[in-house]
C-alpha cells in the first residue's frame, strides 16, 4: 500500500554504519616499494530498531475526519567495507537494508465493508548501496548510490551523487547532493468511488486497476564552519521538485454540497527549504546543539522549524541529551476541512498534514559510548537510547522509541 502520512520526522534514527570486506591485493611489481597492500575489513556496522505509535481524530482516508491509529516497527542494519588504494585513497561500499512493518486503522477504512482490507498492513523493504571516494591528499570526496523501496503498491527506485570538498585546515566544508526518485503506484480508490470494473487492488481481486508515476528531483548543499573551538556552524539548503501524481487517491474529500470525491491536487510541486545549525561546546561536558529551517512551497506552505538538544556527558562514556523541537506552518491553498469545499474547486483535500497547525516534540537520548565490548557482546561500542514524544495542536499524538547499536 502506499504508506499513510506519519507526522513525525521519521519513526527511527537510521544509524550511518559501516564495515569491510576482506580481499587480497597483489602488490604492482613497478609500484613504489614502500607501497604496503592493504585488505578491506570491516569497519562498522549498525543495528537499529524502533517503535513507533500515533492516533489522532483527523484522518485523510475518511475526508479528514477519523480514527489516525496506526503502528509502525521498523528496523535498518547497515554495513560499509573500506580499503585504501596505492593512492591512499579511501574507498568505501556501504550496504544497508530496512524493514518497515505497520498497521493504519485510517487505511482499513479505504472498504470499511472488509473485515481487513489490503491496505490494513503492510510490509515495506528499503535496500541501499553506496560508494564513496574520500581523497585526504586532495581535500576532497566523491561517491553515489543507488536505492529501492518496495511496498504493497508502491515502487520505487533512487540514483544518488554526492561530493564534497575541505579546506586545509579542515574547518570549511561544502558538500553538495542530488538525487533523483522514479515511483510507480497502484491508484487504489475508496471502494464506493470505484467506476464499474474496477480493481480492489487486492492480490485476489482480478479486475484491473490504475497506475501512475511521480519522479522527484532534489538537490542539497551544506557548508559548515568552525568559528573557533567553542562554535560550529553549518549552512543547509534542500530543493525539491516533484512531478506526477501527487495526490493520494484514497483519501476522500467531502464538499459542502454534500458531495464526496476523491483527492485532486496540482501535478508538480517545488519545495525550498533554508536552514543554519549551531553547535556550542560548552566545556568538556556540555555541548548545545541547536537548529532553525524555514521552508516554503508552491503549494502555499510555509513553515518555521526550531530545536535544540543539550548533551551532558556523566561519564566520559555515559551521556544523555534531552532536545524539543517546534514547528509551525500555514495551510496549504488547496486545503479546507471536512464539508467545507467548494464543489467547483480544481484542486482539494482535506489532509491535515497540509492545514495550519503546530507542533511539539520532545524526549531524551541516552548514549553509551566507547564499550569496546564491555557488555559481554563483542565489538559493541555504541548503545544508542531514544525516546519521544509528538503532539499537534489539533489533537494528533505520537510516541517512537528506537534502539542503535554500533559495532566496531
Amino acid at each position: 500500500m502506499i504508506r499513510p502520512k506519519m507526522s513525525v520526522l521519521a519513526v527511527c534514527m537510521l544509524l550511518a554504519a559501516k564495515t569491510s570486506f576482506a580481499q587480497e591485493r597483489t602488490i604492482d611489481t613497478v609500484a613504489n616499494t614502500n607501497y604496503k597492500s592493504r585488505k578491506l575489513k570491516l569497519e562498522e556496522q549498525n543495528f537499529v530498531t524502533g517503535y513507533y505509535i500515533q492516533d489522532g481524530n483527523n484522518a485523510a482516508v475518511t475526508g479528514g475526519m477519523g480514527d489516525e491509529h496506526l503502528t509502525d516497527v521498523a528496523t535498518t542494519y547497515n554495513l560499509n567495507w573500506v580499503k585504501y588504494d596505492k593512492k591512499n585513497r579511501k574507498h568505501s561500499l556501504g550496504a544497508e537494508l530496512g524493514v518497515d512493518v505497520y498497521s493504519s486503522a485510517s487505511s482499513d477504512k479505504i472498504d470499511p465493508n472488509t473485515v481487513s482490507s489490503a491496505s490494513s498492513s503492510d510490509i515495506r523493504l528499503y535496500p541501499s548501496i553506496n560508494y564513496l571516494i574520500q581523497n585526504d591528499e586532495k581535500r576532497f570526496s566523491i561517491g553515489g548510490g543507488y536505492s529501492f523501496s518496495r511496498e504493497y503498491d508502491y515502487t520505487s527506485h533512487g540514483l544518488n551523487i554526492i561530493g564534497s570538498k575541505w579546506s586545509k585546515d579542515r574547518n570549511s566544508e561544502l558538500t553538495a547532493k542530488a538525487s533523483v526518485f522514479f515511483d510507480n503506484i497502484s491508484v487504489i480508490l475508496p471502494v464506493e468511488l470505484r467506476p464499474n470494473g474496477y480493481g480492489s487492488g487486492a492480490e485476489d481481486d482480478p479486475l484491473p486497476i490504475d497506475k501512475a508515476n511521480r519522479t522527484s528531483y532534489n538537490f542539497g548543499l551544506m557548508f559548515s564552519q568552525v568559528i573557533n573551538k567553542n562554535l560550529q556552524i553549518a549552512l543547509l539548503s534542500d530543493i525539491s521538485y516533484q512531478e506526477g501524481l501527487l495526490a493520494t487517491r484514497f483519501h476522500r474529500v467531502f464538499f459542502n454540497d454534500g458531495s464526496v470525491r476523491v483527492e485532486n491536487l496540482p501535478g508538480t510541486r517545488l519545495k525550498i527549504p533554508i536552514g543554519i545549525r549551531a553547535n556550542y561546546f560548552l566545556g568538556d561536558k556540555t555541548v548545545i546543539r541547536s537548529f532553525y529551517r524555514y521552508y516554503t512551497d508552491n503549494w502555499n506552505v510555509n513553515a518555521h522549524t526550531l530545536s535544540t538538544e543539550i548533551s551532558y556527558k556523566l561519564t566520559p562514556f555515559i551521556s544523555f541529551a534531552p532536545f524539543y523541537r517546534f514547528y509551525v506552518q500555514t495551510a496549504a491553498e488547496h486545503y479546507s476541512e471536512y464539508a467545507t469545499h467548494d464543489p467547483n474547486s480544481e484542486f482539494y483535500t482535506s489532509d491535515f498534514d497540509l492545514a495550519k497547525f503546530n507542533s511539539n516534540m520532545f524526549g531524551l537520548n541516552l548514549r553509551f559510548a566507547d564499550l569496546n565490548g564491555k557488555l559481554f557482546i563483542k565489538k559493541l561500542n555504541v548503545i544508542d537510547l531514544r525516546y519521544s514524544y509528538y503532539e499537534r495542536n489539533n489533537g494528533f499524538f505520537a510516541h517512537s522509541i528506537t534502539l542503535g547499536l554500533n559495532f566496531k
